[in-house]
């Protein structure tokens, strides 16, 4: 059997510096899509994403929350890596830069660079971005400030982000001795870089104005991999994170196989902001290492928000984790594929993904699957009919519609064009709704002599379905394997590959009963749902820039301020409330039964009885409780310790948690 194909594609590595959001997100979800349409086209993928765990943002925020570096790094990329099984991403690897074997080939490559005279020992003295990991010339600065002498005292980057005078040894990579070469790559593989505009800004703003050479090592922090011949250096971030490309198929390491085996990459998806350092600085990097260069670097365009670029303070950044918590994954993934323009910027607002789900997804999709199974067990008593073509005047338009937009559909997948192939199949939804309209399959059944027309009917519905669920299987993880369930097919006929209209098996009995696939929205709830789970709160331009925190006047009840070292004393737990009943003899005291993570169920009494007056109310919730109180009895019962609760107007309320938070967890 001739070898399969290979094919390789990877995301940028995310920096891990806060929560991801669905701009985030949206890089992992368009390569997984690549992944999942190359396998089914019979591809050996190797599909690579991670995380960039290095640099001074890193360690300062590490420092912040006062821990180190490495166990700050750890915690985010459980997360990350949870985020992404949530989202049902199908990738091979998940690299992160402080792995043992990345460190090794980073060191390894450093070196080889050093001696062969491509990285030399220098000073710099520049304007850094700790933000944008980066350096940045005075000209470059969006914004420069100024004394009152006329002197540079900083300014912004393009970003936007804060720089500050930097000077240090450092090492650097002579970039201007590959320029030529470089030009001469882009003129001899056109399709190198896409969108082509891309290409044209790397050309004009970088490389003809000259390519400075590039700092690849600092001394100004220590986190990240050491130079081995200089320890003192740290890589620094573009050098380290570019090359983990190629360290996570093996390169310098005893065992190459995957590197040999899937390299070069097909495919580097990244967003447009880091580009350059993907079309300029990587590509020469691998020249000095004479390695063959990536097929093809894809720069996509920014989800935005109407307000612009996603951030906390804009209270306008969406998270993942809560759009598919409330409409389910593939309502997610549709919606980013189809909604932005592939290589162009993309708008979210609550309004669109509400809309999209409730037009595209449960009218024009589920409704079609929904009426379809249910005309088939009314007329046909749940059997499909064997397929006929052309018995209606409407059968050959509609067959022929479906494998022309078969060949499209490839065609734009193949360019990575999404939202176009996406929009393929929804045209053949469309068709398919209005060929029930056209062929009125209920004024077909009033007549005995038309049983082949109707039967036909059927048949093409089904059929449509059966194209319309493989054709989605690369975008949608679920609902695909739902409509070939309730069409009652095997999902391990689902073949992308050899994919045509007029094969639908035989004698195949569909579900008795549909069931919606995406039940329909009420739009303005879920609208105003979606704007409040928005996080970040007020916006920027409402704040009171007169604002200093040093001349607030706190408030306390207590008689004294504690130092932290007191309240750090107090241990605070999540406890599941598994029993909660009224003290018998005592009308305030109310007798909880916890799960706080302890090696047996703990029981304190707390005497909020008046404020829920029926106790079975409280159990499965999740409260804190002060976990290390000394133990005292009330009432000759026991009481380990106290939850928490909230006076106000003359009322009380236990102060409750999110459900997915584990008992047991330590709040402070």
């Amino acid at each position: 059997m001739e070898p399969k194909k290979t094919f390789y594609i990877t995301t940028p590595i995310y920096y891990p510096s806060g929560k991801l959001h669905i701009g985030n997100s949206f890089s992992t979800i368009a390569c997984d899509v690549v992944a999942r349409y190359k396998r089914l086209m019979g591809y050996d993928v190797f599909y690579l994403t991670g995380l960039d765990e290095h640099g001074q943002k890193i360690e300062k925020k590490a420092e912040e929350l006062k821990v180190t570096p490495q166990e700050y790094v750890d915690g985010m990329a459980v997360d990350v890596q949870k985020l992404w099984k949530s989202l049902d991403i199908s990738n091979n690897k998940f690299i992160r830069t402080t792995d043992k074997g990345h460190q090794v080939g980073v060191q390894k490559i450093f070196e080889q660079l050093l001696a062969q005279g491509d990285i030399y020992l220098g000073e710099y003295e520049g304007w850094y971005s700790i933000s944008d990991e980066e350096y940045f010339t005075e000209t470059q600065l969006a914004e420069v400030y100024h004394d009152e002498n006329g002197k540079v005292t900083g300014g912004k980057a393009p970003s936007g982000h804060e720089v500050e005078l930097v000077k240090e040894e450092c090492y650097f990579f002579r970039m201007g001795k590959y320029a030529d070469r470089l030009l001469q790559y882009y003129a001899e593989h056109p399709d190198f870089i896409q969108p082509e505009s891309r290409k044209n800004e790397m050309i004009n703003n970088f490389i003809k104005p000259g390519l400075e050479d590039l700092a690849v090592s600092r001394t100004t922090f220590t986190w990240g991999i050491p130079v081995p011949s200089n320890p003192k250096h740290v890589v620094y971030v573009w050098l380290d994170a570019l090359a983990n490309y190629i360290t996570a198929l093996g390169y310098g390491s005893e065992d190459e196989r995957n590197f040999e085996k899937y390299w070069p990459a097909d495919v580097h998806m990244v967003g447009k902001e880091i580009v350059r350092f993907h079309t300029i600085y990587w590509p020469i990097i691998l020249m000095a290492l004479d390695l063959p260069l990536p097929k093809k670097i894809f720069g996509h365009g920014w989800l935005l928000m109407k307000d612009g670029k996603m951030s906390k303070s804009k209270g306008n950044v969406v998270y993942p984790e809560m759009l598919i918590e409330r409409y389910g994954l593939d309502s997610l993934r549709y919606y980013l594929m189809r909604a932005v323009p592939f290589g162009s910027d993309g708008v979210f607002t609550p309004e669109d993904y509400v809309s999209k789900v409730n037009y595209d997804l449960a009218n024009d999709l589920g409704n079609l699957l929904n009426r379809t199974i249910a005309m088939i067990n009314k007329y046909c008593e749940g059997v499909v009919p064997a397929y006929s073509s052309l018995v209606t005047p409407f059968d050959g338009e509609l067959s022929t519609t479906a494998a022309n937009i078969i060949g499209k559909y490839h065609e734009a997948m193949e360019k990575m064009e999404f939202n176009v192939a996406i929009a393929e199949v929804w045209s053949l939804i469309s068709r398919a709704n209005k060929y029930i309209d056209e062929t009125e399959p209920w004024k077909l059944a009033k007549d005995p002599d038309k049983k082949p027309e109707l039967d036909s009917v059927m048949i093409h519905l089904a059929e449509s379905l059966r194209i319309i669920a493989i054709l989605l299987q690369p975008v949608m993880t679920q609902a695909p394997i739902e409509i070939f369930k309730q069409l009652g097919l095997a999902e391990e006929t689902m073949d992308l590959k050899n994919l045509h209209f007029g094969e639908f098996p035989v004698g195949t009995k569909v579900v008795s009963k549909g069931t919606p696939i995406f039940p329909r929205l009420d739009m303005d709830h879920e609208i105003a749902y979606i704007q409040k789970k928005m996080a970040g709160g007020t916006k920027t331009s409402e704040i009171d820039i007169k604002w200093d925190p040093n001349e607030t006047e706190l408030i306390s009840e207590k008689e004294k301020m504690i130092d932290y070292s007191v309240f750090d004393q107090v241990e605070l737990k999540v406890a599941e409330v598994i029993d909660c009943k009224k003290v018998r003899g005592a009308d305030k005291l109310l007798q909880f039964r916890l799960d706080a993570g302890d090696k047996e169920h703990r029981q304190i009494l707390s005497g909020v009885a008046e404020f829920y007056p029926d106790p079975t109310d409280l159990i499965g919730k999740k409260v804190l409780v002060v976990a290390n109180l000394k133990a005292r009895r009330l009432r000759g019962q026991i009481s380990q310790g106290m939850i928490l609760s909230a006076e106000f107007d003359k009322t009380l309320q236990i102060i409750e948690v999110p459900k997915k938070i584990p008992n047991g967890t330590i709040i402070a």
